[in-house]
């Protein structure tokens, strides 16, 4: 199973919204180049994201987004979802429901092993994302590279 650049780029790019919004709002701009991430695509993302009530945008100077509930009550899942992302593992293309879908021996296998990750997912928070060692590291990293010294 492979999670697609869409659910990536929004679980990411959420996570770093968290992270950086002890000052209030955070601009996609800053997201963008902290993460390399296009900016086009990060509008695309965080207005699915903003319709499903993750996030909230403020306009106008000193504007951006916030997250629209507190990091413990938003899961990974959620954020996937979000995005119109299906977490399927599948072995096959042709979804359930096309004209040209058949069933094979292991299908039942592969459903349940997509519940059991989308389970998975619902159990993990951007909170508990926040205070992962390795994801705190990452972040520093990324702050410093795109600090205006080193710009």
């Amino acid at each position: 199973m492979r999670l697609s650049s869409k659910s990536r780029y929004a679980v990411t790019s959420l996570l770093d919204l968290v992270m950086h919004s002890d000052q209030g709002p955070v601009s996609l701009a800053d997201i963008s180049l902290r993460q390399g991430i296009s900016l086009s695509y990060l509008e695309q993302l965080f207005a699915k994201m903003r319709r499903n009530k993750l996030v909230v945008s403020t306009r106008g100077p000193g504007g951006g987004y916030s997250l629209g509930s507190s990091p413990q009550n938003v899961c990974i899942a959620d954020v996937i979802n979000a995005v119109d992302e299906n977490i399927r593992v599948t072995n096959k293309d042709i979804e359930p429901g096309s004209p040209y879908f058949e069933p094979c021996l292991t299908e039942l296998l592969w459903e349940e092993l997509s519940d059991q990750i989308h389970e998975y997912l619902t159990t993990i928070s951007l909170a508990d994302m926040m205070e992962n060692d390795e994801v705190k590291e990452l972040s520093r990293n990324h702050d410093l590279r795109q600090s205006p010294q080193n710009l």
